[in-house]
């Protein structure tokens, strides 16, 4: 996806509508995990954020991980909904949970993908894909194995082994 964005801002129209194709597809699973109260918000919120990507590209820093920029996008545009809202008695707890790990500490929230990209990076892909998919870009078993060329059962097998590593690794680090 990275690669598609870049080659868009480079002036490749073709990828950057790929990228947004692409992109569509992660944010609606993101916004749906986060917002199993609010189905028919999913596709409002998504297009928000297409729109907010889409004219905040020129501050993408190259050097950064694309998903967490876009993400911390998705995220605000999640934040404004439900600020929207707050007169209306909404109440969800994925959506409670969300909000207290965006009231964290920014560095720290920084300091943890950092420490989490180089853990990642000593898995083998067919557990380091399905973890980044599912777990970080919170996509479906399907959607996952879509994106990997994996069967739904190795997608499973996948994230539960490289969880069970990443643990270890953790441990090993104390």
């Amino acid at each position: 996806m990275r690669d598609l964005f870049i080659r868009g801002l480079g002036g490749d129209a073709a990828a950057y509508r790929a990228f947004l194709t692409e992109l569509s597809a992660h944010l609606r699973a993101f916004f749906r995990r986060r917002m199993s109260g609010l189905p028919d918000d999913v596709e409002d919120l998504m297009q928000e954020t297409l729109l907010a990507v889409h004219n905040q590209r020129h501050t993408y820093d190259p050097g950064q991980p694309l998903t967490a920029w876009v993400y911390a996008i998705a995220k605000y545009k999640l934040v404004d909904l439900l600020r929207r809202r707050a007169g209306h008695e909404v109440r969800n707890d994925a959506l409670d949970d969300e909000l207290d790990v965006l009231a964290h500490n920014d560095s720290e929230a920084a300091e943890s993908r950092l420490d989490l990209a180089k853990l990642l990076v000593h898995l083998p892909d067919r557990q380091r894909l399905p973890i980044v998919c599912m777990k970080l870009q919170g996509m479906s078993v399907v959607e996952t194995a879509r994106a990997t060329g994996m069967s739904e059962s190795a997608v499973k097998v996948g994230v539960h082994r490289g969880l069970k590593a990443l643990a270890a690794m953790i441990r090993t680090r104390r």
